[in-house]
C-alpha cells in the first residue's frame, strides 16, 4: 500500500489466513459456555466450481480424502445461484476433526490454484431451543461472522450481535456488518 493510498483513506482487504479455521474450536467452548450454543458436527465450504478437467479431478481428491476415514460422511451439492457446497460430517464431538477437513478442503483448492473460487466455509450449531446458527468464514475477507436464519427467510440480528459480542475476542470478526451475507439453506447449517 502506498503513500496515496493511505492519505485517501483506500486500503488493502485483508488476505485470508486459512489457519484462523482453527479457532473455531476454542470459540464453541466460549460459545457454549455463554449462549449454550453446542456444534452440530456438520461443516460446509462454498465456491464455485471451475470447468475443466484440472478442476474435476481436484474435487474428486478432496472427496476422497475426506471419506477415506470412515466412509461417506462427504456431500457434494449445488445451490440456485450456481456455487457448489461440500458438506463435511462429523459427530457432535468432534468438532477439531471438522475444522480440519474445512481447512484441508480450502488448503487443497486453494493449492491448486482455485483460491479465488472459494466463497465461504461455515461451522454449524444449535441452541438449547433448538436455533440453529453458523458461524461462516469468509475467505476473501479472512474474517468470519454469525448467521441466525429463523422460519420464512428472516434472521435473528440481535442473536447474531449477541454472538458477536461472546465470542469477538476468539474470533476475527468482520466490522462490515453489509458482508453479513445470509447463507439461506446452506448444507450444515
Amino acid at each position: 500500500m502506498g503513500f496515496l493510498d493511505t492519505l485517501l483513506g483506500r486500503s488493502k482487504p485483508a488476505k485470508p489466513d486459512l489457519d484462523q479455521l482453527f479457532a473455531l474450536s476454542s470459540a464453541a467452548i466460549t460459545l457454549e459456555a455463554g449462549t449454550g450454543f453446542t456444534p452440530t458436527g456438520q461443516g460446509s465450504v462454498c465456491f464455485r466450481a471451475a470447468e475443466g478437467g484440472a478442476f474435476a479431478r481436484l474435487q474428486r481428491d478432496v472427496q476422497e480424502l475426506l471419506d477415506a476415514d470412515q466412509g461417506p460422511k462427504v456431500e457434494i451439492s449445488d445451490d440456485k445461484y450456481g456455487y457448489t457446497w461440500l458438506l463435511a460430517t462429523h459427530r457432535p464431538d468432534e468438532l477439531p476433526d471438522l475444522v480440519t477437513d474445512l481447512h484441508a478442503v480450502n488448503s487443497t483448492l486453494e493449492s491448486g490454484g482455485f483460491g479465488p473460487h472459494l466463497l465461504c466455509s461455515l461451522a454449524g450449531f444449535r441452541g438449547p431451543d433448538g436455533q440453529r446458527l453458523a458461524l461462516v468464514y469468509l475467505y476473501k475477507r479472512g474474517t468470519f461472522y454469525p448467521f441466525a436464519p429463523l422460519p420464512g427467510e428472516k434472521r435473528d440480528n440481535a442473536l447474531e450481535l449477541q454472538v458477536r459480542g461472546a465470542v469477538g475476542a476468539d474470533l476475527p470478526f468482520e466490522d462490515d456488518l453489509g458482508r453479513w451475507f445470509p447463507v439461506w439453506g446452506a448444507p450444515g447449517l
